[in-house]
């Protein structure tokens, strides 16, 4: 028997990339999922694929960027399901712009969707979970919350936050029975980077180093690893995942390798 068989998950950014991915991949575990993003219409076409009937699939949307009825979209969860067993903090935007450049509106909206979403919606989870005694919190944040890079400054700042947060609230909550995992992606083959803000709008193209890139599909066979073993934090993507033990370890080393590095 599957790990997620009728467990409860509730994905946000699940129109694309990492989170349709996982999507699809609970359904055939035989999960029951809710589906969160901006666009309905997007949801609906993950829906379809996961091909689970409508007592275990719901289409949730909504914008990160105003998460003030958070309330509202559990009770709709818990009035379907009775319980959510896992939330998974995916949906996000990027940046490709100098720190300079970018407009003060702009590194608001990169810290609202990116690290006060995140928190919103894990507060607004925490007492069912506590209730239930059990529940499993997964965060995907990013290497960019591991070290800064060039044109991502705001994305960066997220990112970083996240981490002190989410370690926190590891500590406070794991008495109740609620996991915590981060998961830092390196380069995955996704839309992230095609739809990141810019100073002008947005960006509009995939990354070079994102082309050939780890596939969503292979990056969820080792976040759902993850959740089953219970980690803490893991990375995923391929070699570019050794600049974290890199800054770690050999710090000027890593500034001087960091700033050769294509910004694409």
């Amino acid at each position: 028997m599957s790990f997620f068989k009728d467990k409860v998950i509730w994905i946000t950014g699940a129109s694309s990339g990492i989170g349709e991915a996982l999507a699809l991949e609970l359904a055939k575990q035989e999960a029951r999922i809710i589906l969160s993003a901006r666009r309905e219409d997007e949801l609906k076409r993950v829906a379809a694929l996961t091909k689970l009937p409508d007592l275990d699939i719901l289409v949730l949307p909504f914008d990160l960027n105003n998460t003030n009825n958070a309330s509202a979209l559990i009770a709709s969860i818990i009035n379907k399901f009775g319980r959510i067993d896992v939330l998974v903090n995916n949906g996000g935007m990027s940046q490709r712009a100098e720190a300079e450049k970018t407009p003060i509106e702009t590194d608001r909206v990169l810290m609202e969707v990116n690290y006060f979403s995140y928190v919103n919606l894990t507060k607004a989870v925490l007492p069912y979970m506590k209730r239930q005694k059990n529940g499993h919190i997964v965060v995907i944040s990013s290497i960019a919350g591991k070290f800064g890079f060039y044109l991502r400054s705001g994305y960066s700042a997220a990112k970083h936050a996240l981490h002190g947060f989410f370690e926190s609230f590891r500590l406070e909550t794991e008495q109740f029975g609620i996991k915590t995992l981060i998961v830092c992606p390196g380069k995955v083959k996704t839309n992230i980077s095609l739809n990141a803000v810019t100073e002008k709008g947005q960006h509009g193209k995939m990354d070079e180093s994102h082309i050939n890139a780890m596939s969503a599909e292979e990056s969820v066979k080792i976040i759902l690893k993850a959740i089953i073993n219970n980690e803490e934090e893991i990375l995923v993507g391929g070699k570019e995942l050794k600049a974290v033990k890199l800054k770690r370890f050999f710090p000027k080393l890593f500034g001087k390798i960091i700033r050769k590095q294509s910004p694409y």
